[in-house]
């Protein structure tokens, strides 16, 4: 396989999302900007695993590229946000750096151990309407937030504040389930570390 995976087409879409996260970066203050920009890099984040699987370019870059691009576009989104918007980040960047030195590139396909509620969660690659609603707090939530504190619901898409509280709830009660997930694998990266210490010592 070699560099040449460098090319593959998903693996470009990566590059390209990349692009629009720093363009979008640039523009935060720009709401007409910033928001098509964020959403075509959120939209293309069901694109290139999709391409990946079509052309049979499934890799170990791809599936790293792909993690960084969302937290890197999510932890842009976050600290902009919040002060503590941080926070957020941090713990996504240490979910990645749990989930991808333990469990590698198929780490989507490594829950058959944990308890029910979190192999529902993780079923079918998030592919379920609990994954769906999972994936939609990771991805949405932030940017409802923006569109919130800008005005935007109101604004562009005329919604009563009883919608736009109603979409805040299911999209962070979303969030909650992904943070329930995040624990789960800091949790076990912790017992795997632990565990590899102790069979050290042993031998």
């Amino acid at each position: 396989m070699g560099l040449k995976v460098l090319l593959y087409w998903p693996n470009i879409i990566g590059y390209f999302r990349l692009g629009l996260v720093f363009a979008a970066w640039a523009v935060y203050e720009t709401p007409a900007l910033f928001v098509p920009l964020y959403s075509v890099s959120t939209a293309l984040d069901g694109v290139d695993g999709w391409l990946a699987r079509r052309l049979g370019q499934t890799s170990g870059f791809g599936a790293w590229l792909d993690v960084v691009v969302d937290n890197l576009s999510r932890g842009m989104l976050w600290s902009q946000l919040y002060e503590w918007g941080w926070l957020v980040s941090a713990l996504e960047w240490c979910v990645f750096v749990c989930n991808h030195s333990s469990r590698g590139d198929h780490w989507k396909n490594s829950f058959t151990a944990s308890p029910p509620f979190i192999q529902a969660i993780m079923a079918n690659g998030f592919r379920t309407p609990l994954g769906t609603w999972v994936v939609s707090g990771l991805h949405c939530l932030p940017l409802w937030l923006y569109g919130y504190q800008r005005g935007l619901l109101s604004l562009w898409l005329y919604l009563p504040l009883w919608i736009q509280a109603l979409g805040t709830v299911l999209l962070a009660a979303g969030r909650l389930l992904a943070l329930s997930v995040e624990m789960w694998c800091i949790w076990t990266h912790i017992e795997f570390l632990t565990n590899d210490e102790l069979e050290e010592k042993n031998n």
